[in-house]
């Protein structure tokens, strides 16, 4: 009993802590851009190529599906997007919804709201900011739905492969279709990731180590699909499942854990506070690890492609001969990145997986070292 509440309080203080830490890098959602106080703010040419701002419309979240842009001869812009609905609430106006295509892109204020830097507000008949109205965004981003179609996806698959397993498909006779794209990547979680560091309790743990790879990676390949979202690169994606995975971790360890923790066996005695310390803080620091690594690597690769993609603009306005011939060493980098990136979706999705799989078997590893005296 006294165990299980130890668990619960490790739980509840990481997911606190996290949440906290998390903060203001949830910020990268709503805005990125924010004057400094006193000084006014630098508005770029309209013609004029802004990498930034390509970049951080590309990895942070939106409130449309925004594909491509061109101006006609007039001068007007005009877009390709998918809208999404926008769903808004304050105590002063109540409930508000409708689509973000009224907006206009920012240009327009809609129902007495409008888009400032990435961020809904509260606008006055004139247009200025209302501040006294806080404002409660409740919308279907892009994230958000991307994250709800890869969802669909993962059940969809899962279950139709469960239901030929059922009608005799892959048992009486040889897997085909979905069966045998899928099942070799099972067996492989199974195999190399859930037996060897899971022992006998592998079947236990299997489902969710099955879900969490390919939930990863369906939002990592739907990630490097132009115009979509980059979801497993969202801070607030990998805080999620690195909780779940704290959850799972905690809940799966046993006496021979803490005790090796509280009181490392075979250690001086002065050193034993310092090593009790840092085997404590390493509870914290392995879901923490999880939840970085994740959302530096996904994130870093789009910049990078961005990047080079980004440099055929910025030559093309210093030079015309500059962009064109800097045009096929972008693009070529860019296939090749693109190419590694395909590799790390899936290399990202196993490496959470396992880590996690290594987390819970050091868990209840001393339970391993009991069988053996035992038999």
């Amino acid at each position: 009993m006294a165990l299980r509440t130890v668990k619960l309080l490790l739980v509840a203080t990481l997911s606190l802590f996290v949440i906290s830490f998390s903060a203001p890098l949830l910020a990268q959602d709503t805005t990125h851009a924010q004057a400094k106080e006193g000084e006014a703010p630098k508005e770029a040419k309209k013609d004029e190529f802004n990498a930034a701002e390509v970049i951080f419309g590309h990895i942070l979240d939106n409130h449309e599906f925004h594909f491509t842009s061109w101006k006609d001869e007039s001068g007007k812009e005009h877009h390709v997007s998918v809208p999404l609905p926008i769903i808004l609430y304050s105590k002063e106006r109540g409930l508000t919804a409708f689509m973000s295509s009224n907006f206009e892109h920012g240009e327009a204020a809609y129902k007495g709201y409008k888009i400032e830097e990435e961020k809904i507000v509260a606008v006055k008949e004139d247009g200025t900011v209302e501040e006294s109205v806080k404002v409660y965004d409740l919308s279907l981003t892009r994230n958000v739905v991307q994250m709800m179609i890869a969802l669909i996806v993962l059940t969809w698959l899962m279950v139709s492969i469960a239901n030929s397993y059922k009608r005799g498909e892959g048992v009486t006779s040889a897997p085909k279709g979905k069966q045998n794209l899928l099942e070799p990547v099972i067996t492989f979680v199974r195999d190399e990731v859930a037996k060897p560091n899971l022992g006998h309790k592998y079947e236990k743990y299997l489902p969710y180590l099955l879900t969490t790879f390919f939930f990863i990676l369906i939002n990592n390949i739907f990630g490097l699909i132009p115009g979509t979202a980059n979801v497993t690169g969202n801070i607030a994606f990998t805080v999620v499942l690195g909780l779940i995975s704290f959850v799972v971790i905690i809940f799966s360890t046993n006496k021979h854990f803490w005790g090796h923790i509280f009181n490392p066996p075979g250690v001086p005695g002065f050193v034993k506070p310092i090593l009790i310390l840092v085997e404590f803080l390493g509870v914290f620091i392995k879901p923490f690890a999880l939840i970085i690594r994740l959302f530096a690597n996904m994130v870093a690769g789009h910049i990078i492609i961005i990047c080079l993609i980004s440099l055929i603009f910025i030559f093309g306005q210093m030079n015309t001969f500059a962009g064109w011939g800097t045009t096929p060493v972008a693009i070529g980098f860019t296939v090749f990145i693109y190419m590694i990136e395909v590799l790390v979706a899936f290399l990202q999705a196993f490496i959470f997986t396992n880590l996690t799989a290594v987390f819970i078997g050091a868990a209840f590893e001393g339970e391993h070292h009991e069988e053996a005296a035992h038999h």
